[in-house]
Order: C-alpha cells, then structure tokens, then sequence
C-alpha cells in the first residue's frame, strides 16, 4: 500500500505500471484520476487544495486499509496533489488490485467517495473575480450511503 499527498505532479502511465509490476496473484487491476475540470460556466483559473499534514495521509491510509480488508486486495495506491492546480492537471489518483475485476472496481469506487466527502482536504475555485471554497454536495454524501 502506498499513500502520498504530494505537491508534485506525478505521470499516470509510470505509477499505473509500477503499481502493476510489483502484483503478484492478481487478475484485476483499476485506476482512476481526477482531474481539474472547468467550472459549469467556464472561467476557472485555477485550483487551491489544502490539506492539514500527517491528519490527511493518515485518515487515508485508515480508509485504504479498510477498503483492503473489504475486498481482499492485493494491493492499493491513493496519490493526491495539494497547492495550486491548473485546469487540465491530475488531482488524484487511485489504483487498486485484487483477483476478480468486481472487487478492484467496487474498492476504487469506495476509495474515490471516501476521498471525495471525507479525506481532510480543502479546495478552493479562483476565478478573475476572486477565489470561492468548494462547498460538500448532497450527491457526494448520497454516494457513501451505499457502502
């Protein structure tokens, strides 16, 4: 299991492979990142993420060992940025593995709520007109309902 919160950004291909090439046993494997969309309107410059350090990768790494215990991973990868991020940059990543394709797929998706409503992070749209936070939406907690 490897969690990082990092400023830097990281190659999608490189971490996909290298979480790939160390597998042994497994028949699945599921990625999946987020990336700096525009605003519904347009007109976003940027994206500020906060996060408070050592709280963050540690409720991460909580969330990550109950997904592996869950469903019997093989292995379990979460990157997520923090600073300024331009539209188009990867966000986060999160890469799971496991023998059977159903439990791969249903853990990425439990990890990818669970980062999106709960991991201490804090984001910030900027626009010309100034810079708003990003309010908790109804639908990313109907999410985690279902888990």
């Amino acid at each position: 299991m490897r969690i990082a919160v990092q400023t830097a950004a990281f190659d999608l291909g490189d971490e996909a492979n290298a979480f790939a090439a160390g597998l042994d046993g497994a028949g699945a494997v599921v990625t999946f990142t987020g990336v700096v969309r525009d605003l519904p309107g347009g007109g976003l410059q940027a994206m500020e993420i906060e996060h408070y350090p050592g709280m963050t990768e540690k409720a991460i790494t909580e969330i990550a060992t109950q997904a592996a215990t869950r469903w019997a991973l093989g292995d379990v990868l979460v990157i997520h940025r923090h600073g300024r991020l331009a539209l188009g940059e990867m966000i986060m990543m999160v890469a799971t593995a496991a023998s059977h394709r159903k439990d791969a797929f249903e853990a990425a998706e439990y990890l990818m709520d669970y980062l999106k409503s709960r991991a201490p992070f804090w984001k910030r749209e900027i626009t010309a007109e100034g810079a708003d936070w990003v309010a908790a939406k109804d639908a990313d907690e109907d999410a985690l309902e279902r888990w």
